[in-house]
């Protein structure tokens, strides 16, 4: 048998389930319908795998850190390879660089088996069935992608037309209903669902035909690729200097070898709060309530709170969203229009695209509590044993009050504790250091003054987490 190479593709935005998913907090680490995040439920599924060997992550370096807390708190500390691509170019790349990787690793030829990270799947046996069927086409040397049963007129997927046996006539854009429901009526259309399954000398090898410019520059970066602790960096100057582009359009639209396995998997990219709320398990009105709300004669509705009460009242087809710094409010078939919310978000320069009011770090995480123009107000947890860098801000000083546990304390030439209800002063410019030496978590206030407060106002000259010189 075939050793099938799970490649997990982590490195979305999911912009279209703002205000939940963050560019810095995005979809696949969102807990959603499980009792854990996108990300861990696809490294699960893959347990049911027999053969498969220990699966590569791919994923941006913004969400480096982020991805492997999750991987640990599954209990697979050093079981997961991750690769970071310091910059973004689409799934042909990422899936080319890993193919390499995996490759450099192993003299078998491998069945590479591409998942995104973000995907539902409600029925594991029959994605399971899918997966050996498709690594039996995949070692005759076919490209196979997995095409998903549809139910249902859908505008928000693209479509394969499936020919004769496993063949494929063609990759179809996103149609508008009257196309989705003749695509439906003629039964041979399926979605297509963005995972593949193909032997590494076969991609590799079709890669360096169709789509060279990709094959070359990854090459490059895996070559002068850095090990960096517990990730793999790909050579950023060959990222910068590679064609962004999609897997579809850069091979498998190109291809003669494209084959197709339909599957029914009860399977969703969650890629809208519409499809969200299609998938999720409803009450007698046909709604989906989360957190704490008050729902008085509502119909086919989506509300989820997050951190207060919502009390709605008399709402019909109505989505209504709410995190600590954002609610929002649409008709639930208008979902998908959200991104147009996310890019003036950007254009105004605000951040609520970004980040929420808490934001996790490999050390732990910090909560805005209060932030106007000369000061700004924040929760810090550190996790016990562990440290922050070494930095300086050129802008503001720091007041830290100690809530909870023990702090020790670099500042300047000093290091000193800090208990329980004693507090300490950071000055603007001076190095400085928080450590947490206990065992339970530190719980802090800080208080920052000064003309500027951008989280970009930082110097770091050690880290345990490998970012001296970046401001992230």
């Amino acid at each position: 048998m075939p050793r099938i190479q799970p490649i997990i593709l982590a490195g979305g935005s999911g912009s279209r389930l703002w205000p939940l998913s963050r560019e810095l907090y995005p979809k696949q680490l969102l807990n959603l319908t499980e009792e854990c995040s996108l990300l861990q439920s696809t490294l699960k599924r893959l347990e049911n795998l027999p053969d498969a060997l220990p699966p590569v992550v791919v994923v941006g370096e913004a969400h480096r850190f982020l991805t492997l807390n999750q991987i640990k708190e599954l209990g697979r500390e050093g079981q997961v390879d991750i690769i970071l691509e310091p910059v973004g170019r689409n799934t042909a790349p990422a899936i080319c660089a890993a193919a390499l990787y995996c490759r450099d690793r192993v003299d078998d030829d491998l069945v590479l088996l591409v998942l995104p990270a973000d995907h539902l799947i409600r029925r594991p046996q029959a994605f399971c069935e899918a997966v050996a069927g498709a690594v039996d086409l995949a070692m005759q040397g076919r490209l196979v992608t997995f095409g998903i049963t549809p139910n249902a007129p859908e505008t928000g997927y693209g479509y394969i037309e499936k020919g004769e046996g496993n063949s494929v006539l063609s990759f179809v854009e996103k149609p508008d209903r009257q196309k989705a429901k003749e695509y439906l009526a003629a039964g041979n259309f399926f979605w297509n669902s963005g995972m593949f399954a193909f032997t590494a000398d076969t991609f590799l090898a079709e890669m360096e035909k169709l789509s060279p410019a990709i094959h070359t520059n990854m090459v490059d970066a895996v070559d002068h690729g850095t090990r960096d602790k517990d990730f793999f960096r790909l050579g950023r100057e060959s990222m910068q200097r590679c064609p962004d582009d999609s897997i579809d359009y850069a091979m498998m639209e190109k291809s003669a070898l494209v084959s197709m396995i339909p599957a029914d998997l009860g399977w969703s990219d969650i890629g809208s709060w519409q499809a969200f709320w299609e998938v999720a398990e409803k009450d007698k009105h046909g709604n989906v309530l989360h957190g704490d709300v008050i729902a008085e004669d509502l119909v086919n509705s989506f509300v989820r709170s997050e951190n207060r009460l919502i009390a709605a009242v008399g709402l019909r087809d109505m989505l209504v969203v709410e995190t600590a710094d954002a609610v929002l409010v649409a008709p639930i078939n208008r979902s998908q229009e959200i991104k147009k919310i996310v890019t003036r978000l950007k254009n105004e320069g605000r951040e609520e695209h970004l980040l929420h009011r808490t934001v996790y770090r490999p050390w732990g995480s910090y909560t805005i509590l209060e932030e106007q123009a000369a000061f700004k107000i924040k929760r810090i947890t550190v996790n016990p044993g562990v440290k922050l860098s070494l930095q300086m801000h050129h802008h503001r000083s720091e007041h830290w009050v100690v809530v909870r546990g023990t702090a020790r304390v670099t500042c300047g030439e000093k290091v000193f504790l800090v208990l329980e209800n004693q507090s300490t002063y950071i000055p603007c410019g001076e190095r400085h250091r928080l450590e947490n030496p206990g065992v339970i978590p530190l719980e802090l206030i800080e208080v920052q003054n000064g003309s500027y407060l951008g989280e970009d106002d930082i110097v770091r000259f050690d880290d345990d987490f490998g970012r001296e010189g970046t401001k992230i």
